[in-house]
């Protein structure tokens, strides 16, 4: 067989980083960042079903800054990875795949998905009396 000194498919060489990169690698991310999560949500659950004691130290390991921050970047995961499957759907169906659609949609996950988490955390914070 011919051995080619040409690549057999073009690389990151040839393309120009762009927005839809960087949230196909995200979308990627946040997917294993939720399944982290899940193993955490996990975790409490099974706190809270094994007794009050060990429900509280469990509670007091998330009230820390670093719990709260795992906390705040799941919930974004979780907007993300959801705003950006239903852009999925919607191309699956057909739909948005012109240009100025697509890039459009993907500028409106990033804006919804740090809008919702933060509207989330300001009611959740407002709800506890932590505001």
């Amino acid at each position: 067989m011919a051995r080619r000194d040409r690549p057999l498919s073009p690389h990151l060489q040839v393309y120009r980083f762009q927005l839809h990169m960087a949230m196909s690698i995200f979308h990627r991310a946040t997917g294993v960042a939720l399944s982290v999560g899940a193993l955490f949500l996990t975790w409490w659950l099974v706190a809270a079903a094994t007794g009050p004691v060990y429900f509280e130290q469990v509670q007091g390991y998330i009230a820390t800054p670093v719990g709260r921050l795992f906390l705040f970047g799941f919930s974004f995961a979780l907007f993300y990875h959801m705003l950006n499957g239903i852009r999925h759907l919607n191309w699956d169906m057909g739909r948005g795949y012109a240009k100025e659609k697509f890039k459009r949609s993907g500028q409106m996950v990033i804006i919804l998905a740090v809008v919702l988490t933060l509207a989330v955390w300001a009611w959740a914070y407002r709800a506890l009396g932590l505001m």
